[in-house]
């Protein structure tokens, strides 16, 4: 059996260094395979993630090349696609738009800031092993989040899809801004949104069984339907030249600069004049940073979540912590090269691992095709529809709203329902921020809450054996004059009272009780101001004849009461197992 390697500290840092070594033209044959699908996927997805996040549709290309290739030096997922995503480009023009007008040279320079603030952010957690944080953000906010953020960007597009004058951050200001406009809908654009909307989600659902059953290939079905967007998308540039759609006033991308991304830098890419009256840079930093660590958390969760997922499948792993670092210098290539916040793409990473993708150089090989794309490809999107990017985005966050989570959660945790509710509602009705910052509030607060009255239960002998169990729940012995209790929840500040309480109640009902064992099976840790409450029980139990026991203290909390003054002035002992303290409390009360 061969040993397996512990990679080196650089090698860490640079999982291209390990995975580079066994490269071959097998992997470079699957790499490349999942690439051209990949990039079919990304030309239409990226031009309309730019037409989200409020920045012209080059942007969207210009995102999807460098950031894949600075990923594929750093990242440790073989299958991550990272590129712009629907909720990060939804809270990248929600955060932008704050601080400068959609359509100005100052717009497009906080939306570059804000990529280099992402990047220079998770570089930091990264390297200080700080990606536990995104721990923080639960499940039933993460799922409110990105439910309502899908209903707010299918809700945004109508104006594309549409034609009609809608601004807003919220459906608060969106729906009743769209009731009153819809007088003015603009039949041409109406038209061509819908249909592709219709024709989208048609081969989406459709096209893919239907090929099977006309005998064709399951390879040649799936790539044909992974294809079909970018089909779409041609029928329409097609259409538009044919009716020339644009004189009738339907909205196109228009003139798309053709090559390679810029070098950028904001305040100074452009000149210090072009930021619309930001003095510096550093006065543009001071305005998104919060918006910037919100969208790193965001995106990581994101791309932790996928990545990990699709690992799980092949039985591989991926470290966080390098997520975390790759992503960060993904998103400073990406404020770098013209683009905005990037992450790694629930629908893009699942295709790219379908193709049968194996390392991260298919990342590589994807960014050269968009950038043979943006070299050769962008005079033809001129004739675009913006209404065929909104239609393609609506389609796309479709698979983000989910419904079914709300009863789940409610018939599991009326708790944890609270913060998915809080969290849905001010999304929807507030903007993405706000809800995000009040979902992981309440997530935190309902937190310390719980642990904050743990459960404390009376233990008895389960009659034969040597376990002890609630008495509530259990038909158990308990012996005289001696009164088990067993904390399942770690000691710290916030409940160290509730166990005074809780002792001193126990105590007071059960007179003739002379032995109170603390069960410390289920406590993990016990901070200073849980020590001091222990030293306090202490005093007042021996106060009054009752002696103080522990038993089943875990090593390491074991230790740390070693350097407290605790077990020394404890009026009791400190057992192994609670049978054991029965055992020898048995005999000692029997013999007085």
């Amino acid at each position: 059996m061969n040993a397996v390697s512990t990679p080196t500290a650089l090698q860490r840092w640079f999982p291209i260094l390990s995975w580079g070594r066994r490269y071959n033209r097998s992997l470079l044959t699957a790499d490349g395979v999942a690439a051209l699908v990949v990039t079919l996927m990304l030309i239409p997805q990226s031009l309309a993630y730019a037409l989200l996040a409020g920045l012209p549709a080059q942007a969207g290309l210009y995102a999807s090349m460098a950031p894949l290739v600075l990923y594929a030096l750093m990242g440790s997922s073989g299958t991550l696609a990272v590129g712009p995503a629907a909720v990060t480009s939804l809270m990248t023009a929600a955060s932008v738009g704050a601080v400068a007008a959609q359509g100005s040279v100052a717009y497009t320079e906080a939306a570059l800031m804000l990529a280099l603030l992402s990047g220079a952010i998770m570089l930091v957690m990264g390297a200080a092993r700080l990606g536990f944080l995104a721990n923080f953000l639960s499940h039933p906010v993460i799922s409110g989040f990105v439910s309502a953020s899908g209903l707010l960007i299918a809700a945004s597009q109508l104006k594309h899809l549409l034609g009609v004058p809608l601004h807003g951050e919220n459906l608060l200001q969106l729906l009743p801004q769209l009731w009153h406009n819809l007088s003015s809908l603009h039949v041409p654009t109406t038209a061509m949104g819908l249909g592709a909307l219709a024709l989208l989600l048609l081969v989406r659902r459709q096209l893919k069984p239907g090929l099977k059953r006309l005998g064709v290939s399951a390879g040649a079905a799936d790539l044909a339907a992974k294809a079909a967007p970018v089909a779409v998308l041609l029928m329409s540039i097609a259409l538009s030249a044919a009716w020339q759609l644009a004189e009738q006033g339907v909205r196109v991308v228009g003139t798309v600069p053709q090559g390679l991304p810029p070098l950028t830098l904001p305040g100074v890419s452009s000149g210090a004049s072009a930021t619309g009256g930001w003095a510096a840079p550093w006065a543009l930093a001071q305005a998104l940073w919060v918006p910037a660590l919100l969208i790193s958390l965001v995106g990581f969760v994101e791309s932790v979540s996928v990545g990990q997922s699709l690992a799980a499948k092949r039985r591989e792993r991926i470290d966080p912590d390098a997520e975390l670092r790759a992503l960060g210098l993904s998103n400073l290539g990406a404020g770098l090269s013209g683009g905005f916040p990037v992450t790694g793409g629930f629908s893009r990473s699942v295709v790219n691992f379908d193709a049968g993708a194996r390392t991260p150089a298919a990342g590589i090989y994807t960014a050269v095709g968009l950038a043979l794309a943006a070299l050769f490809l962008t005079p033809w999107l001129f004739h675009l529809p913006q209404a065929t990017l909104a239609a393609t985005i609506m389609v796309a966050v479709l698979t983000l709203v989910d419904v079914g989570v709300f009863a789940r959660t409610w018939h599991y945790a009326k708790a944890d329902f609270i913060a998915l509710l809080l969290t849905f509602g001010l999304t929807l009705a507030v903007g993405v921020e706000a809800g995000l910052i009040a979902g992981v509030s309440a997530s935190v607060l309902l937190l310390l809450y719980r642990t904050s009255r743990p459960h404390i239960a009376v233990v008895g002998q389960v009659p034969g054996t040597e376990h002890y169990r609630n008495v509530l729940r259990h038909a158990v012995l308990e012996q005289p004059g001696i009164l088990g209790l067993r904390v399942d929840e770690s000691l710290y500040f916030a409940n160290a009272r509730f166990l005074e309480d809780t002792i001193a109640a126990q105590v007071a009902v059960r007179p003739g009780v002379r032995h109170v064992v603390l069960q410390c099976s289920a406590v993990n840790d016990i901070d200073a101001s849980a020590l001091e409450s222990l030293e306090t029980i202490n005093a007042r139990l021996q106060a009054s004849g009752v002696q103080l026991h522990l038993s089943e203290v875990k090593g390491p909390v074991h230790d740390r009461l070693q350097r407290s003054h605790l077990l020394a002035q404890l009026s009791g002992q400190v057992f192994l197992t609670h049978h054991q303290a029965v055992q020898a409390l048995t005999s000692e009360v029997f013999s007085a």
